[in-house]
């Protein structure tokens, strides 16, 4: 694919190379995934500079700290605080009914498409849509992306703020998207402000409760 999604002005082949090797980076660490840095840094090498360079400069801090290091920091940063969610869908439904109808959704849009996930994965994981938008259908997996745009720009802020390793990674994907509008702007504040429905606002937003699970349950 060598095309452009129209609204998007990047090219097919960049989004699959910014979402594949985000969808793998932002994944747990491990000797696997730091062994192939050398790759990732030739891919980000091949992109523009807005896309290559906060790829490079999460490669960078994942070449600098001991493997040890990073794998603690994940789990920390993923797992031990909802503002670093990973599952997409949480952050504008919750944990209510209207999560499960939107996890359905998403299933089927894999469905339809020829792939099925195990019983034990969820499909909002945000490292299955990458992939799923990288090699399986793009326009498809940027709905889905932008269907959450909220919960993924909050995530990008997060990790921002923090300076964590892997913002650099989220970076770039929310660099390959549109533009945001004034009322999806709102919905970042908004959400930033009051966190999904049902959290107990004013206490602790975005608590402590951990949110486990490994991505990768496509077959």
């Amino acid at each position: 694919m060598t095309g452009r999604i129209p609204s998007l002005k990047y090219h097919a082949d960049q989004l699959t190379r910014v979402w594949q090797s985000a969808s793998l980076l932002l994944d747990y660490p491990t000797e696997q995934l730091t062994n192939q840095l050398d790759l990732f840094d030739q891919i980000a090498a091949s992109l523009p500079p807005d896309l290559g360079g906060p790829l490079a400069a999460t490669l960078f801090q994942m070449r600098t700290a001991p493997l040890s290091t990073l794998q603690s920091e994940y789990v920390e940063t993923f797992d031990n605080r909802r503002r670093g969610c990973m599952f997409l869908t949480y952050f504008s439904n919750g944990e209510t009914r209207k999560r499960g109808l939107a996890l359905l959704r998403i299933k089927q849009v894999y469905t339809k498409a020829g792939l099925n996930m195990r019983e034990d994965e969820l499909p909002d994981h945000l490292c299955v849509v990458l992939e799923f938008a990288a090699i399986t259908d793009q326009r498809a997996g940027l709905k889905i992306l932008l269907d959450n745009r909220a919960g993924l720009e909050l995530l990008r802020l997060h990790l921002t703020e923090i300076n964590s390793p892997w913002a650099g990674a989220l970076q770039a994907v929310c660099k390959t998207l549109p533009a945001l509008k004034g009322k999806e702007n709102e919905a970042i504040q908004r959400l930033a402000a009051e966190g999904p429905p049902d959290e107990e606002v004013g206490l602790k937003p975005y608590g402590a409760a951990p949110m486990t699970s490994t991505p990768g349950g496509m077959t």
